[in-house]
């Protein structure tokens, strides 16, 4: 009991130091180096002089590389990641800082020369060398920019990709379209990237599966259906896509909060005839330089910023933990969420439209592209909370409920954005970032928060059949596969937790199958660990090391289906109190995902939160 409590104390105390003055957590969303790679590439494209700024993101990037020449998304990683190690062997030469003839500069260029080269990259690294007159844009641009004009069809418009999806892809249509390029006098000489050179070499391989051939011949018959001459179509849908960008910018200039689509955005605004120096590019390159942040003594550019994530699951594990509901931590943390709720309509009302605003956004300046699992972490926060804020507790109530899929489960950002024929289109991580369907983790986790933190009761059909749609996503082994996290143990975590609280019981089936599954790949040491080739292969990959959050994310589950501490229980509480100040290559290990194989988020915060969670959860549970 003694040493529990003394742990708990530990990182309450560790979290209250942490907070910062506006009552939220700042703790960093580490996206690895491809954010400070195409910083450093964005500001001398625009010749920008932020001297002090490259320098420090030069330093960052080569303290990650490896040995071998190469940079990797994750420390697992076999030998190495060619397309991470073209982006840093790129910004590196741009930034003017460094030389071919630099040993470590050598030896990336040595692995990119024998992984392939510049043609073996990733469409997206393609794309960026492309934009920076590195790499020829493709001929004919597979999908015309006219999709922006067609009307919904039974074939595919442009709402039937996600919001993230539509973010991303319609800057990078606009920019394929227009063939854009800006190299300037210091672009670096990359010809010594190429492995091999080809006759056609603006003939991209990503864009020759017959599928597509079929679906691009088909959105291009539908333009030619269009009243209008070919030219004004084509200016018509440029105004489109501008317009449909600068709608969506945030208050600190950025779109939509996003590193990767702020960047294609301010190409395509010069694309169209902006100027460098306009105000609009000026405020999204300050934007996107205000989400740097100082990890480990160097300077990183984060894909977006976490504080609304953060805080809300910081607060709730604090309360859970026993910190009482009047101290300044806690009111702070009210205060920051409050302010933090959405009043504004987004894209979700296109699919949702009967809703009204309610929700909250991931980031700390998102005011219109609110989620589901930010939502329902805001409201466990303020659920002590929720008779003095009635009406923001009933409106972000309402917009979590009114977010259920039609097959029952829940989606991140939008309902009913599943169109399976987008998983056909050419594109790295389709299904990752074209659609937004129900997912396990998503959907247990909003189980979690209806079943124990509102009145709704289990009979009720937008809980039944959410539970039913989670039976029916359980693989065969008893786990789940969590889209948004590490993996298959974020997922059975996620789906365990969410239907115990729906009233299912510990010895149906669907639980029992999930717990013995997550016992039977315990580490000896009693921790639990996953990794990033899970979501690569799509199977249960081990870490062969155990990590805090995987722990705590096992232990949490455990302990929600057991009335008395199991051997496996109390094995997972040792490690988290004996390892609890481990500061080693685990800790700083990816536990979420954006993309498999190109997006993994390190959460400074997680390491924290988890277990305290399973601690206190522990305690509550069996000692008081």
């Amino acid at each position: 009991m003694e040493i529990i409590n003394a742990e708990i104390e530990r990182l309450v105390t560790l979290l209250k130091k942490d907070q910062s003055e506006d009552g939220s957590w700042a703790y960093p969303f580490d996206t690895g180096i491809m954010t400070d790679a195409y910083m450093i590439i964005l500001l001398r494209t625009l010749k920008i002089d932020k001297e002090e700024l490259i320098k420090q993101l030069v330093e960052r990037l080569e303290s990650k590389q490896g040995q071998n020449g190469s940079w990797k998304l994750f420390y697992d990683e076999k030998e190495g990641n060619l397309s991470l190690t073209i982006d840093a062997y790129y910004a590196l030469l741009y930034s003017g800082y460094r030389n071919e003839s630099d040993p470590n500069i050598a030896a990336a260029r040595k692995f990119i020369v024998e992984n392939g080269g510049l043609k073996r990259a990733t469409m997206f690294t393609k794309i960026m060398l492309a934009l920076t007159g590195q790499y020829p844009w493709p001929t004919i641009f597979p999908v015309p920019i006219e999709v922006m004009l067609i009307p919904q069809n039974p074939l595919i418009d442009i709402y039937d990709l996600s919001v993230f999806g539509r973010a991303n892809l319609i800057p990078v249509i606009l920019l394929g379209n227009q063939k854009f390029s800006r190299k300037t006098s210091q672009s670096p000489d990359l010809s010594k990237l190429y492995s091999y050179r080809t006759e056609n070499e603006e003939y991209w391989e990503e864009y020759r599966s017959d599928e597509w051939k079929s679906i691009i011949s088909t959105l291009k018959r539908l333009v030619k259906k269009m009243v209008g001459l070919p030219s004004q179509l084509h200016a018509m849908a440029l105004k489109n896509a501008e317009k449909y960008m600068l709608d969506r910018i945030e208050p600190d200039g950025t779109f939509y909060n996003y590193f990767s689509s702020t960047y294609y955005m301010i190409f395509s605004l010069l694309s169209l005839g902006y100027p460098s120096k306009h105000p609009i590019i000026q405020k999204a390159v300050d934007g996107l330089i205000e989400m740097a942040v100082k990890i480990d003594g160097h300077t990183h550019i984060q894909y977006t910023t976490a504080n609304v994530w953060n805080t809300a699951l910081i607060s709730h594990a604090m309360q859970e933990a026993g910190v009482g509901e009047n101290h300044s931590s806690i009111t702070k943390a009210n205060e920051y969420l409050l302010l933090r709720q959405h009043k504004k309509y987004g894209d979700w009302i296109i699919h949702n439209h009967k809703a009204i605003p309610g929700g909250w956004g991931f980031s700390d300046l998102n005011t219109i592209n609110p989620d589901v699992d930010d939502t329902t972490a805001s409201l466990r926060s303020l659920y002590r909370f929720k008779n003095q804020y009635e009406s923001e507790w009933i409106r972000g109530l309402n917009w979590v409920t009114s977010m259920r899929n039609s097959d029952g489960g829940w989606p991140a950002f939008e309902r009913d954005v599943d169109n399976k024929l987008l998983n056909l289109i050419p594109i790295q991580g389709a299904e990752f970032i074209l659609t937004d369907p129900s997912t396990p983790d998503l959907t247990g986790r909003t189980l979690e928060f209806l079943g124990n933190y509102t009145q709704i009761q289990p009979t009720n059909k937008l809980i039944s059949k959410a539970v039913h749609w989670l039976h029916q996503e359980q693989k065969t082994d008893g786990s789940w596969y969590g889209r948004w996290g590490i993996c298959y143990i974020y997922g059975t975590w996620a789906a365990i937790t969410g239907l115990m609280a729906a009233g299912q019981h510990p010895e149906s089936q669907e639980i029992i199958d999930g717990v013995e599954w997550l016992k039977s790949i315990q580490n000896h040491d009693g921790g639990w660990g996953e990794s990033c080739y899970s979501d690569i292969e799509k199977r249960y990959i081990p870490l062969k090391e155990s990590t805090l959050t995987h722990t705590a994310w096992a232990l949490d589950a455990l302990i929600s289906v057991s009335e008395n501490p199991t051997p496996e229980i109390k094995k997972a509480i040792a490690f988290l109190i004996r390892e609890g100040k481990r500061e080693d290559w685990t800790t700083s290990y990816p536990k979420g995902q954006g993309m498999a194989n190109f997006f993994y988020i390190h959460y400074h915060s997680y390491r924290y939160i988890w277990p305290l969670l399973a601690l206190s959860h522990y305690k509550n549970k069996y000692l008081s």
